[in-house]
C-alpha cells in the first residue's frame, strides 16, 4: 500500500457483471491490476465513431469508478497506513446510501454513468470524505495548481481548489463514472446510441452505494484498488 504517488477514495462497483464491463470497456481492470481486452466493434457496438481504445483512453487509467475524494499526494508526516486507518473510521461513520439506479448520460463532451433520482445523500457522503481526510492531502505543486487555474473555472470553483485542492467538490460535486474521453458531439451521440442497450441490464436499480475504496495511482500512472470498506455508520 506503500508504493503509491498519489491516492483516491472513490466508488467502484462490486464483482460481478458491471465491474466487468467497465473493466473491459476501459481496458484497465483496478481491481487486478491487469489490462482487458476492449469488447469487440462488432455486433452489438458495430458502427461505433472510433476503436474502443481511442474512446477510452483518457478515463482508462483511473479504472472503472465514481469519484468521492479526487486523487491528492500524501502530505510530509502521514503514511498509507495511517490513511488506511482514517478510511476505516470514516466507513465507519457513514450509512449507505440508497439512489434511484443508475443512467446513461451526455456530460460535457463525455459519457458517464450517473446517479438518478435525490443525490443529497451521496453528496453528504462525498463532502465529507473530503473534509475528513483532507488532513492526509499535500498541498497542489505550483504545476498542478496551474494547471487547475488555466482551465475555465468559476469564482466559486476556484474557491474549492485553493480551499480543498480541487475545483469539483462540496457545491460543484457531481458523481459520475466516466466511460470516454471529451468526444466531438456527433460522436458522442453515436457511442451513446450503441451503449446504452448494452450497459442497461447491468444498471442496477436502486443503485445503493453500501462501501467506498481507497484507490492507489502506481508510478506508470495506473490507479488500483488498494481496499474496500464497508459503510457501517
Amino acid at each position: 500500500m506503500t508504493d503509491f504517488q498519489r491516492y483516491a477514495i472513490y466508488w467502484a462497483p462490486e464483482p460481478g457483471p458491471l465491474a466487468e464491463f467497465g473493466a473491459a470497456w476501459l481496458g484497465w481492470d483496478a481491481a487486478r491490476g491487469i489490462d482487458r481486452q476492449h469488447p469487440p466493434m462488432s455486433g452489438p457496438l458495430a458502427g461505433l465513431p472510433r476503436p474502443v481504445a481511442e474512446l477510452t483512453d483518457t478515463p482508462r487509467k483511473y479504472g472503472f469508478h465514481g469519484t468521492l475524494k479526487p486523487p491528492f499526494r500524501l502530505v510530509d508526516g502521514a503514511s498509507a497506513t495511517g490513511l488506511h486507518g482514517a478510511v476505516e473510521r470514516l466507513a465507519a461513520s457513514l450509512a449507505p446510501v440508497t439512489l434511484d439506479g443508475l443512467a446513461l448520460h451526455r456530460l460535457g463532451g463525455f459519457l458517464a454513468l450517473v446517479p438518478m433520482g435525490n443525490t443529497s445523500g451521496l453528496e453528504a457522503l462525498a463532502a465529507k470524505a473530503v473534509q475528513e481526510l483532507d488532513p492526509y492531502r499535500a498541498a497542489l505543486t505550483p504545476e498542478a495548481m496551474m494547471r487547475r487555474q488555466s482551465a475555465r473555472l468559476t469564482d466559486a470553483q476556484k474557491d474549492l481548489l485553493d480551499r480543498w485542492g480541487y475545483p469539483y467538490v462540496m457545491q460543484e460535486f457531481r458523481f459520475h463514472l466516466t466511460l470516454t474521453g471529451a468526444l466531438p458531439e456527433e460522436e458522442a451521440r453515436a457511442v451513446e446510441a450503441l451503449l446504452a442497450p448494452v450497459v442497461a441490464p447491468l444498471l442496477p436499480k436502486p443503485f445503493v452505494i453500501r462501501d467506498i475504496c481507497l484507490f492507489g495511482e502506481a508510478g506508470d500512472g495506473r490507479f488500483h484498488i488498494l481496499h474496500r470498506y464497508t459503510l457501517t455508520g
